[in-house]
């Protein structure tokens, strides 16, 4: 099957979400790709604590601030500037103004704005502890409702370039760009050919590359990996946060502890009671992410111990109940016989957000003709070497929004008999059936290599181990893939070797111990 569309869209979160929205809002045909079956499943469905808005406590001299301050001053300064000058605002122009959402309020019916660490005042508007999933949500219905055609349970294979492509020869004497999508339709087995001027990656992190992570499942660097493969610049991999707070249960995996407990007023303890954060930093439990998680590793390590404890009951202080204010992580944590009301909190720091991606401008243009990548598949530098809490979702709504009309002033579209050269996705026959164990298998090492060589705290022995680790997974995983019938659950094990081998060769070259790359072995 051969389609058509003015734009593509990979991603369903909010920065996917926005970009297809205000693409379709200035009149494009567009298209959404997601390789779940559900529409809604994204990093932005998992995230709780909450997204910056505008306050009047706050101004973007202060945001600018705390944002360089958290990302160690090795953020692009131009994106800073753009971002705490434009995003805040667009929280209530766009987010409840036009989708409709209604943020949680205070009992005077005033914006409740909650803490987070690192942040100078309180700026960060929340629904409870379900920010992400309501936004998700609403952003669906609104994208339905003006006529965003969407694709679930497509997995995108590659990024269709002219010179590789093109069975025409003369175009391997044209610069190199982007001209569509192959993409599985997983329910099928058929592979379906997209055809656009415009391609948009969104699709998200890197988490489920190590064993212990926040992310979904699905969080396997897809869009990076395909950029990186046509020849898009990739940049800061070394640079991925590991969150202090997940749930460490043996029954609940991926739970997020939300940063925004802490705001409230809890305590990160060791298994004696014993608050440490003092010992590592000045600011305590609201340090910077990547401090609060080496503390907690290095607490770890020093007891023996698997986990340590985040004690909310004790000391909180937000004016709603817990049980109605984290009711998501309240009613989670009851199932697995834990009541954040009157006990702590076994936690583990697990990966959470990648700060690098496919390198972009501020408008969100690739280094590849016709490729635009939004959200946390994209590095324009505003995070640095650390990125700051709740910047994510707002990061996403506000290059989906300019990326969107960065596209609508383009003038240039590709001549459709051009296309009429690329041909459809051609497969050998294979001689290998799929075999879940086997993937289970490999992806269980990639992600215990990369927790224990290249995870919160590195040196150059475990990372040239991981090196090589990963360089006999790779070769074994690209013959499987090429031999095997095609599957998502191959596609994306691919993907996960190659951006595994990205982050670890990334954090070889850099010498440099910053943020959330930290090496034991350098300053």
């Amino acid at each position: 099957m051969r389609l058509h569309y003015d734009a593509l869209v990979v991603g369903s979160g909010i920065a996917g979400l926005t970009c297809a929205v205000h693409l379709k809002k200035n009149g494009l045909n567009v298209a959404v790709l997601t390789k779940e079956d559900d529409i809604c499943q994204s990093n932005t469905y998992y995230a709780q604590g909450g997204i910056i808005a505008s306050s009047h406590e706050d101004s973007h001299e202060l945001l600018n601030s705390d944002i360089t301050s958290a990302g160690v001053e090795y953020n692009r300064k131009e994106a800073v500037d753009f971002f705490s000058k434009n995003a805040p605002s667009l929280v209530f122009d766009f987010l409840v103004d036009e989708i409709g959402i209604d943020f949680s309020k205070t009992s005077d019916g005033q914006i409740d704005y909650t803490e987070e660490a690192a942040h100078s005042v309180r700026r960060i508007v929340h629904y409870e502890d379900h920010t992400g999933d309501k936004i998700e949500d609403s952003l669906i219905v609104y994208a339905k409702s003006i006529g965003v055609e969407f694709f679930p349970s497509h997995t995108t294979i590659d990024i269709i370039t002219n010179e590789h492509h093109s069975t025409d020869r003369q175009e391997i004497y044209k610069p190199r760009e982007v001209m569509g999508l192959y993409a599985l339709e997983n329910s099928t087995g058929e592979i379906k050919t997209f055809f656009s001027s415009n391609v948009v990656l969104a699709t998200g992190g890197v988490g489920n590359l190590f064993y212990h992570s926040t992310n979904p499942s699905f969080a396997t660097g897809d869009g990076i990996s395909m950029a990186y493969r046509a020849g898009a610049d990739i940049i800061n991999m070394e640079y991925v946060q590991f969150h202090p707070t997940c749930l460490y249960h043996r029954d609940i995996k991926r739970f997020l502890i939300s940063e925004s407990l802490r705001g409230e007023g809890a305590r990160i303890c060791d298994h004696d009671g014993v608050e440490f954060m003092k010992e590592y930093s000045e600011m305590g439990d609201l340090a910077p992410r990547d401090v609060v998680a080496r503390a907690i590793y290095d607490r770890m390590a020093r007891t023996g111990k698997d986990c340590m404890f985040l004690n909310l009951g004790k000391y909180y202080k937000g004016e709603k109940p817990i049980e109605e204010r984290f009711s998501k992580i309240y009613s989670t944590c009851l199932k697995g016989g834990i009541d954040i009301t009157k006990e702590p909190v076994p936690i583990v720091p697990a990966a959470h957000y990648l700060c690098g991606g496919i390198r972009v401008d501020l408008n969100g243009e690739t280094s590849l003709k016709n490729l635009y990548a939004v959200g946390e598949v994209a590095c324009t530098g505003i995070h640095g070497a650390n990125r700051l809490a709740s910047t994510s979702l707002l990061e996403g709504l506000l290059w989906g929004k300019v990326t969107a009309e960065e596209i609508k002033k383009k003038e240039y579209s590709i001549e459709k008999s051009r296309y009429d050269s690329i041909p459809d996705w051609e497969r050998a026959v294979y001689t290998e059936e799929f075999d879940p164990l086997l993937i289970e298998q490999d992806m269980r090492a990639i992600q215990l290599t990369m927790w224990n060589y290249a995870g919160i705290i590195r040196n150059t022995k475990g990372l040239k181990r991981a090196e090589s680790d990963l360089d006999y997974h790779s070769h074994r995983i690209m013959k499987f893939y090429k031999e095997s019938k095609i599957h998502k659950k191959i596609v994306e094990l691919r993907n996960s070797v190659v951006i595994s081998s990205l982050i670890v060769k990334a954090a070889l070259r850099n010498r440099v111990s910053a943020g959330c790359h930290y090496r034991s072995d350098e300053k």
